[in-house]
């Protein structure tokens, strides 16, 4: 039975998806905001039918940032995007390269400023990015990056990509990283949606000004030790080592 309840709710997510965009297409093609009225409204629903229909609520913790900052993010599924996008005012991204060509969410993407990047070549994707971010930066925004690159599973243990470092140190940003558990319910892969307290937790910010090597340590000490904290919360226990 929760099996069945996760396949309909997963349908009508992406049924919700393609009636938002017709609904507020013509909207978004002339102004922006209109993109970020479809984007808040999709993932609000995603949230709420989520929770109504296979038990799975959401909740936000620390403070939402409203200003112009990068957010370094836990990424570890689909639904952690959908906890941002529902409550950061004028969320962007720097996205895969392929996202682009994705229905519905590539052109919504490009709209609200997301920053596509051709991860295949690294040094060249580091500095198109901070060009491309910094031609983009007459909009006060959130500016989220995933810094270890892709969706990692919980209890997986992956690099973090300097990357982050580099827009830190270009923009002189203030950086907020993002700590998460929602891999514990909703994997990155596959249909499985399990019932619990998904969290997304904004830690406190770092200040623009520190050096690449004690802001990348720092960062990932945070982000690791609060999401941490989150899974164990969550009844999450990681394999034991070996």
């Amino acid at each position: 039975m929760r099996r069945i309840r996760a396949v309909l709710f997963i349908g009508q997510m992406y049924a919700a998806m393609a009636l938002l965009a017709v609904v507020f297409t013509p909207w978004a093609l002339f102004d922006r905001r209109g993109a970020y009225a479809g984007i808040h409204t999709f993932c609000r629903w995603v949230r709420w039918t989520a929770a109504l229909m296979v038990g799975l609520r959401s909740e936000v913790r620390g403070e939402v940032p409203a200003g112009e900052v990068l957010i370094a993010a836990k990424h570890q599924s689909f639904f952690d995007i959908i906890i941002l996008c529902s409550v950061l005012p004028r969320p962007r991204f720097i996205m895969k390269q392929e996202l682009v060509r994705t229905p519905i969410l590539g052109w919504y993407a490009l709209r609200i400023g997301c920053v596509p990047v051709d991860r295949g070549r690294r040094g060249a994707a580091i500095r198109a990015m901070v060009e491309d971010v910094a031609r983009g930066r007459q909009e006060a925004g959130q500016l989220i990056i995933y810094p270890q690159g892709t969706r990692v599973a919980p209890g997986d243990r992956r690099p973090y990509k300097i990357g982050t470092a580099v827009l830190y140190q270009e923009l002189g940003a203030t950086c907020v990283p993002v700590a998460t558990n929602v891999g514990v319910f909703w994997p990155r892969h596959g249909t499985r949606r399990d019932p619990g307290l998904a969290v997304v937790a904004f830690l406190p910010p770092i200040g623009p000004g520190v050096a690449p090597d004690p802001f990348m340590a720092r960062l990932v000490a945070e982000i690791e030790a609060a999401s941490d904290l989150l899974m164990a919360e969550a009844g999450f226990r990681p394999p034991p080592a070996g």
